[in-house]
């Protein structure tokens, strides 16, 4: 890699984030749920398209996160633009990086407007997690082909002969997209690493996640969710929060469930974890002229992003490495940044990333830096709940975390804030998006 000594890149024009909305997050609860992938994606940007000032084909492209469509949802972001209404000359495509496809989605955006490929820009993420495939065994493909080329009676009964009870055994699709390859360990497990590494505690990963389900409580109650539509499925079904909050949780609780990823001795639990979870989000990305052109009001604008790659063992410390090189580049410090989303995959996960940020050694060995990065108070932290609490539906919540951001910061009348996300096969990403509307 080649290391250019000029830290700041070159500028673009200005983008800016001037709408947003999504669907409630619903949790899995052993079935397929209500919506398909695409069926999702198009409730939840019907209220945002109704409300805006220009027609559906002054969009330049329609950009779409999601890991998982279904086999008749292939390029899933052209499926929906086309159902939306948008037109067809209007090209849409599908991007993929695992948990942060909805913030690879806005970055694509954000760069094709920034140097004036697309002046609007529909972009967004969406995962049905409910609806991820159960497949065969290969050893059970490979038997069907067999039976498939079987002509005669003879061969048929020849055929049947080879099959075996364990053929029958189901491959559960969103388990085997969950684990890493390369390292062959679930993301759970890449999470009990990190409570290793950092020495946290279960009761502080518990504490951490009772937390999570308060504050997303005290967010529904207060009406603060102001991006979440109702949405309606095919059988009548209403549908109008995040429906996998426990107001009731607690620390106690917790304390009775039994380890998820490393029985018995492991600390992380499917309630100090992310819920499975059925979502989509998405934000309107303009440049200058189509804010001018529509008389469109920013909710605010993208200053940077940026990706960053670390061991797979230890996917969940992603988010460290793409903020420390954001801040650096942008000559920003921690103190600068108002609020962060930094989307809870896992409690251990996001209380290591905030002890790697704060440890002198980490960020010397690590990052190359001469001290810590710094600190991120809990109370500028995921202040409305998060992953825990709503939900990680991996293709939806890197546009969730930025579109909720905005509304935090222009309700707090505050100016700086960054979202990021740890990535399966050991990545992070972060987007600083600065409020407008701050100071006016």
């Amino acid at each position: 890699m080649i290391e250019s000594t000029n830290t700041m890149r070159k500028e673009g024009r200005p983008v800016y984030l001037v709408d947003g909305s999504r669907a409630p997050f619903l949790k899995v609860r052993g079935a397929p749920g209500p919506f398909k992938a695409a069926d999702l994606a198009v409730a939840a940007a019907r209220p945002l398209l109704l409300r805006q000032p220009f027609e559906r084909g002054a969009f330049d492209e329609v950009i779409l996160g999601c890991i998982t469509p279904a086999p008749d949802e292939v390029n899933i972001g052209r499926v929906v633009s086309l159902r939306l209404g948008i037109g067809e000359r209007v090209p849409a495509w599908t991007v993929q990086r695992n948990c942060a496809s909805g913030l690879q989605a806005l970055d694509s955006a954000w760069r094709n407007v920034a140097y004036g490929y697309s002046d609007l820009v529909l972009a967004g993420g969406v995962e049905a997690m409910s609806h991820a495939p159960v497949l065969w065994q290969e050893s059970m493909v490979h038997w069907l082909s067999q039976w498939s080329r079987a002509k005669t009676f003879g061969q048929r009964t020849q055929a049947l002969r080879r099959i075996r009870p364990g053929f029958f055994a189901p491959v559960i699709g969103l388990l085997k997209g969950l684990t890493d390859p390369v390292v062959g360990l679930s993301m759970g497990q890449t999470a009990e690493n990190l409570a290793w590494r950092f020495g946290i505690s279960r009761e502080e990963m518990d504490t951490y996640a009772v937390a999570s389900h308060k504050r997303l409580t005290r967010a529904q109650e207060a009406g603060l969710l102001e991006e979440v539509e109702t949405v309606y499925d095919a059988k009548g079904g209403i549908h109008e929060r995040d429906d996998g909050v426990r107001p009731d949780s607690s620390v106690e609780a917790l304390a009775r469930l039994k380890p998820a990823f490393d029985r018995p001795f492991g600390h992380i639990t499917a309630g100090n974890s992310a819920q499975i979870t059925d979502g989509a989000a998405w934000l309107i990305v303009a440049s200058e002229a189509a804010v001018e052109s529509f008389g469109l009001e920013p909710m605010g604008r993208i200053v940077d992003t940026e990706w960053a790659g670390v061991d797979p063992a230890q996917m969940g410390l992603g988010p460290v490495h793409a903020v420390a090189a954001l801040l650096r580049r942008q000559q920003l410090t921690t103190d600068a940044i108002d609020y962060w989303e930094l989307n809870e995959a896992f409690a251990a996960q996001v209380l290591a990333c905030l002890t790697a940020l704060s440890d002198d050694d980490y960020c010397r060995r690590e990052l190359g830096w001469k001290q810590a990065v710094g600190g991120i108070p809990l109370n500028r932290l995921n202040v409305d709940g998060g992953g825990i609490s709503l939900g990680h539906p991996v293709g939806a919540s890197g546009a969730r975390i930025v579109l909720h951001l905005l509304h935090v910061l222009r309700r707090n009348e505050a100016r700086y804030g960054i979202a990021t996300l740890c990535i399966g096969g050991g990545q992070g990403g972060a987007m600083l998006v600065e409020n407008v509307s701050a100071g006016e």
